[in-house]
């Protein structure tokens, strides 16, 4: 996230002194993701960031592969993933590599309180399927809805609210930087002309709440798949003020503006998102190609090199029969795949399609967990027979 912003109270120089009301100093922190060689922001807290009371033993939560066996095509029923209470506990991982988790999870409470997560293994994705609230940060507060990619980078504190007790959310844990597409970008770091996106449509923290409270804060932080109960004495979210390039942001599926030609344009005239050997992307509602012989439904293709993930929100999809909002499906590399029989022929004519959906393209397999083997359709790799 290269884009310049500020909240809150600063000093007009970085690293120097910066004093409270009391003529005592705030405290300063740099927060980065690449060490000291990339984007950061500099928070300015009421008192040090390190006060740490008391820790507990950490909870082993790395995902457990169900099976060795990844070349087959298969379907899961997101929606099949039960609700629960916990929002940590609440989010199932069901396919993962040492790149990428992907995750389902049906929270109907947040994370409030004195209890906060910080993720210092890697940047999430947070993709609202069904729900609003607010994402709270030491950056301010973001309010979400239906439609929202929430990217969070590693190492930010985080509270979740949410307005209701029905909520669905498709996650993306990354263990490298969640970026925009350097084809989108200029040398400089603007979305160029061409971008299906503008920083317009990108959604930066507001609302800087500045809290001074001592007491007992837990941070639960996830490391190395272990989940690390950490208390502090003081409120995390006693900044008054940052500034910088590295910060949570939204932005919704709903403004991307959808990449079209005369004849099948390929997944990436959708990619929203870039991270190291995976994508993501953003199928919306759009015309269809304009060429007067175009076959709008997908060629078939190899999937030599990728593992290829469809999240289904909304609308109907010419490409695939018997389609439901939360499925899952996923075709590996090393077997081809398309259109499900009759869709071919069927899609021609077609204008327009109203589909919904998120894609993750990953260049190394997908393993799947006990979770995405409870809520599988085990004839899915039959049903290009049918």
């Amino acid at each position: 996230m290269a884009h310049y912003h500020s909240l809150g109270q600063i000093p007009r120089k970085r690293h120097t002194q910066f004093r409270k009301p009391d003529g005592g100093l705030y405290s300063e922190q740099l927060f980065s993701t690449e060490g000291f060689s990339s984007n950061y922001s500099l928070l300015y807290h009421i008192h040090p960031p390190t006060v740490i009371i008391r820790s507990e033993e950490p909870v082993d939560i790395s995902p457990k592969a169900s099976t060795d066996n990844i070349l087959k095509h298969r379907s899961f029923q997101g929606f099949k993933i039960k609700p629960e209470d916990d929002f940590l506990k609440s989010k199932k991982v069901v396919l993962f590599n040492n790149d990428v988790h992907i995750s389902l999870a049906a929270p109907t409470k947040g994370l409030t309180g004195n209890k906060f997560y910080k993720n210092a293994d890697s940047d999430e994705v947070i993709f609202v399927h069904e729900g609003t609230g607010v994402l709270k940060t030491q950056y301010g507060q973001i309010r979400f809805a239906y439609g929202d990619y929430l990217v969070i980078p590693r190492g930010t504190i985080y509270q979740i609210h949410f307005d209701t007790a029905d909520n669905r959310l498709f996650i993306v844990d990354s263990f490298s930087p969640v970026t925009f597409p350097k084809r989108y970008l200029s040398r400089y770091g603007q979305l160029l002309e061409h971008a299906p996106f503008c920083e317009r449509d990108i959604r930066k923290p507001e609302n800087l709440e500045t809290i001074d409270e001592k007491g007992e804060f837990l941070i639960q932080v996830k490391k190395k798949g272990l989940l690390y109960p950490i208390w502090y004495g003081n409120h995390p979210f006693d900044v008054v003020g940052w500034d910088g390039c590295e910060y949570p942001y939204a932005f919704s599926i709903h403004d991307f503006e959808p990449i079209t030609g005369r004849v099948h344009q390929p997944p990436p005239v959708h990619q929203t998102f870039d991270a190291h050997n995976f994508v993501i992307c953003s199928f919306v509602p759009r015309l269809y190609d304009y060429h007067p012989q175009a076959i709008p439904a997908p060629y078939n293709h190899s999937n030599i090199d990728s593992d290829e993930v469809l999240y289904y929100v909304d609308g109907e999809f010419m490409s695939r029969k018997h389609v439901e909002r939360g499925m899952i499906t996923l075709h590996p590399l090393g077997i081809p795949h398309g259109p499900h029989p009759g869709a071919v022929e069927k899609s021609i004519g077609k204008t327009e399609t109203p589909e919904l959906a998120v894609m993750v393209d990953t260049f190394h397999p997908l393993m799947m967990t006990d979770y995405a083997k409870g809520i599988e359709d085990d004839h899915y790799m039959m049903s290009w027979s049918e």
